[in-house]
């Protein structure tokens, strides 16, 4: 049985490498551990983990199975942003090289290709979602209760009112916040764990602004052209807009303070 475990994890191993990196040789771990934590207990065939009952009862391996699960891997991973490849295409290239066919471009064209489209893909992403962005703030511009600190760039509600001390220039804000996407899809938050301290001169040009003259207490909906925001750099998608639920919960102040600072990281 040990040296059929061998044989699966090889065989696992490898299609997670080709795939770029899914790693089904660490739910072979999985399986491993939890094998090993239940040696005193006896599992019925129904209840062992899929991966256990590729091994059949003669003890070979059933390879239709693996090789489904390794076609649909590399179906999951054929649409990039912005591009989708061939699937017909793929297969025939499969086929060729099963059959010992030339491959129709070298490797190194093939990488300089990709990196074409991949180029090509992030610039038109880039370019659709600047454009949604300034039209949103042209739109949202003459929406009731919209106050725009800059024209076509930077715009906020007010949520709620403060009364305490007002949040300045550099100062380091004890803060709450939920950072999200156009269509509303959040890509950070504070809401589920403690306040952060935030650096106002170490945060993107458009949240530093929207949040200065704030209240203790006031909540703002902050809306962030990608100029003032990430633009096409970062881990976000390139020239997002930008929307932040902030709640100041302390102004802070100039100097740096007791409490521990924290940035906007990504989640």
């Amino acid at each position: 049985m040990n040296k059929i475990k061998s044989i699966l994890f090889t065989l696992l191993g490898l299609a997670g490498g080709l795939v770029g990196g899914f790693a089904l040789s660490s739910a072979y771990h999985a399986t491993c551990t939890h094998e090993s934590a239940a040696t005193n207990e006896v599992s019925s065939a129904a209840e062992a983990p899929a991966i256990v009952q590729t091994i059949q009862e003669d003890g070979s391996i059933d390879i239709v199975r693996v090789s489904e699960a390794f076609g649909h891997m590399i179906a999951t991973n054929l649409s990039g942003p912005g591009f989708s490849l061939d699937v017909d295409a793929i297969i025939r290239g499969i086929r060729l090289a099963a059959g010992g066919g030339t491959s129709p471009m070298s490797e190194e064209e093939y990488h300089e290709a990709l990196s074409l489209l991949q180029e090509r893909a992030f610039y038109d992403l880039a370019a659709g979602n600047l454009s949604s962005a300034e039209r949103f703030l042209e739109e949202n511009a003459s929406k009731e209760g919209i106050v725009q600190l800059e024209e076509g760039k930077l715009q906020y509600s007010v949520v709620q009112a403060g009364t305490g001390d007002i949040v300045e220039q550099h100062s380091q804000p004890l803060i709450h916040y939920t950072g999200s996407f156009q269509d509303g899809s959040v890509f950070g938050s504070s809401k589920d764990s403690d306040p952060i301290t935030l650096p106002l001169d170490q945060t993107i040009p458009g949240f530093s602004k929207g949040i200065t003259g704030m209240r203790e207490g006031e909540k703002r909906t902050l809306y962030i052209h990608p100029e003032l925001g990430y633009g096409v750099h970062g881990h976000l998608p390139p020239n997002s807009l930008l929307v932040f639920e902030v709640e100041v919960l302390k102004a802070g102040s100039p100097s740096a303070g007791e409490s521990q600072t924290a940035s906007m990281d990504t989640e």
